[in-house]
């Protein structure tokens, strides 16, 4: 670690809290998939900010309207309206099923909201949520006891009162949770944190079912999955699924701290005012952002090309599966959020492996225990993607 690097860090270590375990780096400057620390080492970011910086670091429209929007209003609160907002929200709806949007500022507070309008909306004695056990849907104590990762509840007990996992995969168990209290289901379409785990397009259709049967709210969890990743803006499109809620964060501003729940007009009126809100959600400045990053996502050709670079990394990935059988045992996911699949003895060397490659400048994380997670902006490069899975195969080679 340099010199400069080390200085902040140890700085850094004596002001905060200790909720993170981080690299030895200290990020100055980025510009498309590529972030500088503070010694000069450049690195392939293959992490995006954890799916969230999408369009790349530093995206010139982005930065243009970030930078335009901060010379002209900051904040106003949600007393009034405001042109980025309601731009935003038209362009959500337009390009969604959803008819209404409330705006937040992160993916937890996205799902806190969906949670609050499918109790609100089932009315009295109707509160119980059933997510999934592997899921992941935020660190709230709502969101984090609708997490179905015990390792995220320890300490926190007693949670609160109305959530309950399924196991992953098996439809008759989460049916027998059913309940007269029941008001919604809650999934990801695809398990991100749990370690990029799709979920079966047959289980989802039936969850689907469950929901109508039992008038049920199914709200998908698109934080992860949403804004382009999966090669449509949004997972469920591909999926022949049609959620009642769905809440979206992560790379809608492209690194500026905005999230959404989106749904139909019948179920947005159970939230009137007083019922629900944000102080900061919505900031005029998240939401230019977020109407830039949009605008570019949905040029011709954008999503296709997400789709064909997720394509070419997962059958990079299979190749090395083939080639390092005793540390890998396949690849998964969709779009541009990939895994490789670990082995037993991969898993032992799962956080060595990600750090071996943090020396090498490539960036990537080791999620749900299982599986090296990559989440690179949609607009890398096939030579890009080639250079980390040069660089894995390297890292591979060492470990075996």
């Amino acid at each position: 670690m340099s010199e400069e690097n080390n200085n902040w860090a140890e700085r850094a270590e004596k002001v905060f809290m200790g909720t993170y375990a981080r690299y030895p780096a200290t990020m100055v400057k980025g510009s498309g998939c590529t972030l500088t620390d503070a010694g000069g080492k450049e690195y392939l970011d293959c992490l995006a900010g954890i799916a969230v910086c999408s369009l790349g670091h530093c995206h010139p429209a982005v930065t243009e309207a970030v930078s335009k929007q901060v010379a002209e209003l900051v904040h106003v609160s949600n007393l009034y309206y405001t042109k980025p907002q309601t731009e935003l929200a038209e362009l959500l709806t337009e390009h969604s099923f959803a008819d209404q949007v409330f705006m937040a500022n992160s993916g937890a507070e996205a799902n806190e909201a969906a949670i609050k309008l499918a109790r609100i909306v089932a009315g009295p004695d109707r509160y119980g949520i059933i997510s999934l056990a592997g899921s992941f849907h935020g660190r709230t104590l709502a969101t984090v006891a609708a997490t179905g990762q015990p390792r995220f509840h320890e300490g926190f007990e007693p949670m609160p009162e109305g959530f309950i996992h399924a196991p992953f995969g098996n439809l008759n168990v989460l049916e027998a949770l059913i309940t007269n209290q029941t008001c919604a289901i809650m999934v990801e379409p695809l398990q991100g944190e749990g370690g990029v785990r799709p979920l079966d397009v047959a289980y989802l259709k039936s969850i689907e079912k469950l929901c109508q049967d039992h008038n049920l709210l199914l709200i998908f969890d698109e934080i992860q999955t949403g804004m382009g990743r999966t090669g449509t803006m949004f997972a469920y499109e591909q999926l022949g699924i049609m959620p009642d809620i769905i809440t979206v964060a992560k790379a809608l501003g492209n690194g500026m701290p905005i999230g959404a729940a989106l749904t139909r007009k019948e179920i947005a009126a159970f939230f009137k005012p007083g019922t629900h809100g944000s102080t900061f959600g919505g900031n005029p400045v998240a939401c230019a952002a977020a109407v830039a990053t949009m605008k570019i996502m949905l040029e011709d050709g954008f999503l296709a090309a997400v789709q064909e670079k997720g394509a070419y990394l997962q059958a990079g990935l299979e190749d090395l599966a083939s080639r390092f059988p005793d540390l890998a045992s396949g690849a998964r996911g969709m779009g541009l959020i990939r895994a490789l699949v670990l082995t037993e003895e991969g898993i032992e060397q799962g956080a060595d492996m990600v750090k071996k490659l943090f020396d090498k400048g490539v960036l990537i994380n080791f999620a749900g225990n299982a599986v090296l997670r990559f989440l690179p902006p949609l607009i890398i490069s096939k030579e890009e993607i080639d250079q980390l899975l040069t660089a894995l195969a390297e890292v591979l080679t060492d470990c075996a």
